[in-house]
């Protein structure tokens, strides 16, 4: 929205001032009386402050899959082997001398001494007394550190990096000392501190396109409170419920881009009304009254599509939606109170503290003026002219990128795909040399035996199990004291991330177990980490369609409800799945490894976990309905006033181009903050959302968006007149028309005498 554009084709003003909507009426209130709304937000961090001090949950994040055979198998050694259950951290000892010989065995007792005296740990195994712990060529062995906590989680970072700082003070020329185990792989990725990184790059490019301090600085200022409130609220919703270490990084990230992006329209709203006229109060108040219904609808798509997390039925998907669902809330709060108060001070004076660009002049002057670019008016008439042709560009595109996603192998990363230098990498290597690839990934077998003949099963499974192609070995089984439970260990000849590891579980289930135990009493399940995960990825793939089903329906009938047209809602749900496939196809290509690897610090192939194209599904699809919002809204203001599908179309890209560039270019510096992470989730996360919303803002919005609208014509704004009658008017875009009566009368020519 121009000035030219405000003041032409309008009908005649109303006269006397117009009522203006709800968020207008807010945003009177809150640039009134800014002083108290400022007061309210401290409060408010106040109270957050002092219930986060009272009320503080622990992290923790269960990615086993409810009701499947290796979650059976924890529950069982939970109740049945408690000894077993805790958490536990692998200590590998390799020598060039024989670990048996006196001087290498007299250097190992110390280590372990040193380690078993450690914070938490409560003993170290023998390894001279533990069947198996000494490889066959006697120079390595395992042992283990019995821990005190239950998860990894509960293990304090500090006192992790103490046992690790010792075992690297053991090493020597003849001697390497290496830790494994979850607990040592989270102290090694330390802290993920992206949150910083983000927030500079997002002031710096803030301040490219406003030029001005005070500009950029208002979406800051939103972007802060909203963060600083919702990640004063972790804890009480961690007490809730369980909520995964990574998930606060990805609220935070969430809740700084579109806090950023919403402020950041509504900046630019802000000043075209003061462009057209309006006083610093009356500009505020038709801001909230146009811009505010944008923000408020798009931001309830990001919501729709983070409560579709909930249908997943996994705990830790849960905990990360709910973190974010109140990040956004927090957000929008801010927008709609904060953000008008913050207008209240700045008023005329938002475009003082230019930033001096000499070399820039004019590229300042544009970032400064509320006038489309002739450049983004050029490009909405040529997509108009070869509207074909764009739309077949733009499928080409997103299809070449989305292709690499059809070989994507799902998976849990392990030590492996850990940084060679780690701890945890040099565990996973020397176990493999030592022991075979299988070791880093045994299978635990458990079971529950009736009151006579379950050891005659036992001997005959363990037969069994040793007999099955692909498996490597198998442990005498372990009885409890009861007499009613056992447990053996079985170690694949393949690594944990192998298919032929995945083909070996299910030929244990289906056939191996079932013709042992038949008609015997005795039930056997089979657990273990490599178990958990397949059995995890298979549970959470099996759900995609429901959580992909459910997000777009609710999707497309907001979109219905807010714009009245089918042809929007079908249209921009098509784009949207296309756009995060691209998204797809760029991490499946990353995670590959090679060069392109190698520039995101992943260098060899890598699986991806399958809750993170969930995730990415329902951020993604709640972001990429953003920018279709800025979008559409705008066009079909224009569509409203003129009734001209092709004008409606040309003016609203123009309109809009600036801002959606550079709200995705905000967007895409905060997610690229999580790619220097060493949490491997985490990086793909950042790739992938980096990616997707580079895609969604330049290969989409810019280009297919347009070019499939000016191919439906008059079509986009169609609704069936009986689904007309029923759907209420909400008028997202606003009312543009009423707030023009607040610009002061034009006085008119003085006449001659």
């Amino acid at each position: 929205m121009t000035q030219d554009t405000l003041t032409k084709a309008q009908p005649p003003a109303a006269s006397g001032t117009p009522r203006p909507g709800p968020l207008g009426r807010l945003a009177g209130v809150a640039y009134r009386r800014r002083g108290l709304v400022v007061v309210l937000w401290a409060a408010g961090l106040a109270v957050a402050f002092g219930l986060s001090a009272s009320i503080h949950g622990a992290f923790k994040a269960d990615y086993s899959a409810p009701g499947s055979d290796s979650r059976a198998a924890q529950t069982f050694v939970a109740a049945r082997f408690p000894a077993r259950s805790g958490e536990s951290i692998a200590v590998v000892v390799h020598s060039t001398a024989p670990v048996t010989d006196p001087a290498v065995r007299s250097e190992v007792g110390k280590v372990l001494g040193k380690l078993g005296s450690g914070p938490h740990v409560v003993a170290a195994d023998d390894p001279y007394s533990t069947p198996g712990a000494v490889s066959r060529d006697g120079h390595t062995l395992l042992a283990s550190l019995r821990l005190d906590v239950n998860t990894p989680d509960d293990m304090p970072v500090p006192d992790t990096q103490k046992l690790v700082a010792l075992a690297d003070a053991a090493r020597h020329g003849g001697l390497e000392v290496a830790l494994g185990g979850q607990a040592v792989e989270h102290a090694e990725q330390g802290a993920i501190g992206s949150e910083g990184l983000g927030l500079a790059a997002a002031a710096i490019l803030l301040l490219l396109m406003f030029g001005s301090v005070v500009a950029a600085g208002l979406p800051i200022i939103v972007a802060v409170a909203g963060l600083g409130l919702s990640s004063l609220l972790t804890g009480v919703i961690a007490a809730g419920m369980p909520v995964p270490d990574w998930s606060t990084s990805l609220a935070a990230m969430m809740g700084i881009g579109i806090g950023i992006d919403y402020a950041l329209l509504m900046v630019t709203r802000f000043r075209e009304w003061r462009a057209a006229g309006l006083e610093p109060e009356a500009a505020t108040i038709a801001t909230l009254d146009t811009a505010g219904r944008s923000v408020l609808l798009a931001g309830s798509t990001v919501v729709v599509s983070m409560f579709g997390l909930f249908a997943m039925g996994l705990s830790f998907m849960r905990g990360a939606a709910m973190m974010t669902i109140v990040g956004v809330f927090i957000v929008m709060a801010a927008a709609i109170t904060l953000f008008p108060a913050m207008l209240g001070y700045a008023g005329a004076r938002i475009d003082r503290l230019r930033i001096p660009l000499p070399r820039r002049r004019g590229a300042a002057a544009r970032a400064q003026s509320t006038e489309p670019g002739r450049g983004w008016l050029r490009w909405s008439r040529l997509l108009e002219r070869h509207r074909i042709i764009g739309v077949l560009a733009g499928l080409a595109i997103l299809g070449a990128l989305a292709t690499p996603f059809l070989s994507v192998r799902f998976g849990f990363p392990d030590a492996g795909n850990n940084p060679a230098t780690s701890s945890t990498h040099r565990a996973y290597d020397g176990t493999a040399r030592a022991f075979g690839i299988g070791a880093n990934g045994p299978l635990v077998l458990v079971a529950e035996l009736p009151s006579s003949g379950g050891a005659e099963v036992l001997a005959g499974l363990r037969q069994d199990l040793r007999a099955t192609k692909g498996v490597a070995a198998v442990t005498a089984p372990h009885v409890n004291p009861a007499g009613d439970s056992a447990v053996l260990t079985v170690q694949p000849t393949t690594g944990p991330q192998a298919a032929a590891t995945n083909a070996l579980i299910r030929a244990l289930r289906d056939d191996v177990i079932p013709a042992r135990t038949q008609g015997s009493g005795v039930r056997v399940h089979v657990g273990g980490v490599t178990a958990q995960s397949i059995d995890s990825t298979a549970n959470i793939v099996s759900r995609l369609p429901l959580l992909v089903g459910g997000v777009v329906a609710l999707s497309m009938l907001l979109l219905l409800v807010s714009f009245r047209s089918v042809a929007v809602a079908i249209k921009a749900a098509v784009m949207n799945l296309l756009s995060v496939a691209a998204a797809y196809g760029v991490v499946a290509l990353v995670l590959q490894g090679g060069t392109l690897g190698h520039l995101f610090g992943i260098h060899n192939r890598t699986p991806l976990p399958a809750f993170i194209p969930v995730l990415m599904f329902a951020v993604l699809f709640g972001l990429s309905m953003d920018y279709e919002v800025f979008l559409v809204a705008r066009m079909r203001e224009a569509w409203l006033r003129t009734r001209d599908n092709s004008s409606a179309i040309v003016s609203g890209l123009a309109g809009t181009a600036r801002v959606i560039t550079a709200a995705a270019a905000i967007m895409v510096a905060v997610f690229a903050a999580f790619i220097p992470s060493s949490q491997l989730s985490l990086k793909v996360i950042g790739v992938g959302m980096a990616a997707a919303i580079f895609i969604d803002a330049t290969v989409v919005r810019i280009l297919l968006v347009p070019a499939v609208m000016h191919l439906l014509g008059r079509a986009n704004w169609w609704m069936p007149s009986r689904l007309s009658r029923i759907v209420p008017e909400l008028h997202v875009e606003g009312r543009p028309d009423r707030h023009l009566a607040r610009r002061p009368a034009a006085q008119p020519a003085p006449q001659p005498a």
